[in-house]
């Protein structure tokens, strides 16, 4: 039958039904255009209807198409909204829900701010803008919207240029900044000009400036009840470039514009919400006392500015996301692998939320997540599990209601991973939060071999989420460990500072622990162990390969080699500095020589893929590019791969990128695996 089926092909003839290959039941590099997540979901005032954002890759495009859809949060209904040619993102609800003001590229130039009237489903552009509008918030009489956007500015001239004939074609002239950052992560080297507030009628009509001068004025924006102010958060301060984390929340007069600074610490303060009877305001925040990370606290102060003071200090979480109803104060934070809410009364009382809220990433199994409140307190959220991306999901009563399920047709048909956690104790008693994804074939007993990947931040955390890396690498036939180990997230205060000074020691330790663990339960074959990670994980994964010989082989993406560099020329280069290395590079060289991955390149012997993107101002390209040349020098057999135009984050990359990064590694490991699989 396969000599016909070929002769077929060859003299054009259409081959018969029955010798199509079946589809792939294991999940590849090609099934990243089959996903699609839900992200942004906005409840409401009501609590019976949800705006989000749904985002599938397109095959045509190799792109992210986002477009905005409606779910009935009673039936489960979903109808799309927002669609069509262009991005279209930011859903935020009018204060009487009858309007829904949105973000559109759709007409191919920049982007525009829309408002749709659900009752009638026209919508209208508002303003068109030279660049996207940021944190958009609702008067609370639903007469306009206030929003942020960079205002350019001049750019610095030094001396004065040649005089240019009519006519002639000159190259571009120099660029030059004085400005402390002056390049960031995903969005380049930066323009001049400063971020500003704005006011514009939510019916349309010309925006009115309301900020103005060399200073950030960010988002979130917050209105007083009565609308005669706007809160925001950010910093004034005339060395505001060099002043670290420190931030504060300023009310804005919308009549005059005036801005009054309503907290002073040395710290952040951000997130500003205000009760629903304008009388006090929840925001958060930390003292700096200048750690590599921080738990962020609750606090209230009145609407003047005056008694502040913190609640819930007795809760051994940081809090990052926050909003204020009429229902409470709902906050949101990371807690041993999963993201939560609780609401949480103004004497201090936290009750925790039966939600456990999923992040809208895929690649890996990052913790995190969004969600909103209604008026009356009904939560909507991103939902996931270790088999499926995010869906949106609400919370009734105490009990979680998935509504979406987005994936559900295409994944059922594929055979996944199963994940499965791990207990791994250090001799001194400390846990080490570890799980194992294993091959969708696994056999009960067996021993394969398996990848050690590494989460980045390094305060950040993994939990047992959908991960297509992983399910990727389980389809090769290897087992996928993954760990928290200190320093990350969402265990307390202790377990955060576990690295505080020391990074990337006592990780090592840790990790080969947990890798311990897994030899141990029967899982993973020791003569077949690989490693790999990004950003912190690239950090740790370059360090361990110059600790020990145990890995075939590793793969680092991008790291951080030489803390004097990074610390000099990443994008937060005065973070990286003055928090994580506890000073200059001049005042402590053996220090951040001590910690580099470098120093040990003599010791290197475990061959190693390097991987970095070309824009990537995080950990810069050339952080990778000095570790592949110094393994090219020590002869330790080495390849490099540059994805172009992304920066550090996946989701500056392309699904047709992001597979072929995945792929390399699991070529890469290939070619040092040496069970039978791979023969």
């Amino acid at each position: 039958m396969r000599k016909a089926i070929v002769l077929a092909l060859s003299l054009g003839i259409a081959a018969p039904a029955y010798a199509q290959e079946a589809p792939d039941r294991h999940f590849t590099v090609d099934d990243l255009f089959g996903l699609t997540v839900a992200a942004d979901p906005q409840i409401s005032p009501d609590g019976k209807q949800i705006a989000y954002v749904r985002r599938a890759n397109d095959i045509m495009t190799d792109a992210a198409v986002s477009s905005i859809w409606m779910v009935d949060t009673a039936s489960g209904a979903q109808t799309p909204l927002v669609t069509g040619a262009g991005a279209h993102f930011a859903p935020r609800w009018s204060p009487d829900g009858s309007r829904l003001a949105y973000v559109s590229t759709e007409s191919g130039g920049g982007p525009e701010l829309h408002v749709r009237w659900m009752a009638s489903g026209e919508s209208a552009n508002i303003t068109a803008l030279p660049e996207s509008p940021g944190s958009l918030s609702w008067s609370p009489d639903g007469t306009m919207i206030a929003y942020t956007a960079r205002v350019p500015g001049k750019p610095v001239s030094l001396g004065k240029p040649a005089s240019k004939p009519e006519g002639a074609q000159w190259k571009a002239p120099p660029a030059i900044t004085d400005a402390v950052t002056y390049r960031f992560d995903g969005a380049g080297y930066l323009k001049p000009g400063y971020t500003q507030v704005f006011l514009v009628s939510a019916t349309g009509g010309a925006p009115r400036q309301l900020t103005s001068g060399d200073r950030n004025h960010d988002g979130p924006i917050e209105w007083m009840p009565d609308g005669s102010a706007l809160l925001i958060s950010g910093n004034r301060d005339e060395n505001w470039e060099l002043a670290g984390l420190d931030t504060e929340v300023y009310a804005i007069d919308i009549a005059s514009g005036a801005i009054r600074e309503l907290t002073t610490r040395d710290g952040p303060d951000t997130s500003p919400q205000v009760s629903p009877d304008g009388r006090r305001i929840a925001y958060l925040g930390f003292d700096d006392e200048g750690r590599d990370a921080h738990m962020a606290g609750l606090y209230l102060m009145d609407s003047d500015g005056s008694n502040h003071r913190r609640i819930a200090a007795g809760f051994d979480r940081s809090f990052d996301s926050l909003e204020w109803t009429e229902a409470g104060i709902f906050a949101g934070y990371e807690d041993e692998g999963v993201y939560r809410v609780a609401r949480i009364s103004t004497s201090g009382s936290v009750d925790p939320l039966p939600a456990r809220i999923a992040g809208p990433g895929y690649t890996r199994p990052y913790v995190g997540g969004q969600w909103s409140v209604s008026d009356r307190g009904n939560l909507a959220f991103t939902s996931g599990s270790a088999t499926r991306p995010a869906d949106v999901s609400v919370l009734r009563g105490n009990r979680p209601v998935q509504l979406t399920r987005l994936n559900e047709v295409f994944l059922s048909g594929k055979q996944l991973g199963e994940t499965r956690e791990i207990a791994v104790t250090m001799p001194d008693g400390k846990d080490i939060p570890s799980w194992i994804l294993l091959p969708p074939d696994y056999v009960e007993g067996t021993r394969v071999p398996m990848i050690l990947e590494i989460h980045g931040g390094p305060h950040a955390a993994y939990g047992p989420h959908f991960a297509s890396d992983y399910q990727i690498y389980a389809s090769a036939g290897y087992a996928v460990l993954f760990t928290n180990p200190s320093g990350s997230s969402g265990y307390g205060s202790q377990f955060l500072g576990g690295i505080d000074g020391t990074y990337p020691v006592p990780n090592d330790a840790e990790l080969l622990a947990a890798v311990d663990a897994a030899v141990a339960a029967g899982y993973a074959d020791p003569d077949n162990l690989f490693v790999t990670g990004g950003s912190g994980g690239g950090i740790l994964t370059a360090w361990m390969v110059g600790k020990t010989d145990r890995f075939a082989a590793a793969a680092s993406n991008k790291p951080v080699i030489n803390w004097t560099t990074m610390a000099l020329a990443a994008d937060a280069y005065p973070f990286f500095a003055r928090y994580w290395m506890k000073g200059m590079p001049w005042e402590n060289p053996e220090g951040y020589w001590a910690r580099s991955p470098l120093a040990a390149a003599d010791k290197i012997n475990t061959p190693t893929l390097v991987l970095v993107a070309a824009e990537d101002y995080r950990t810069p390209r050339f952080e990778a590019e000095q570790f592949y040349g110094a393994l090219k020098l020590r002869g330790v057999d080495t390849a490099l791969l540059v994805t172009p135009g992304g920066s550090h984050g996946d989701t500056t990359m392309s699904p047709s990128q992001l597979g072929a990064k995945t792929s390399a590694v699991v070529a890469w490991f290939d070619k040092y695996r040496t069970d039978s699989a791979a023969e």
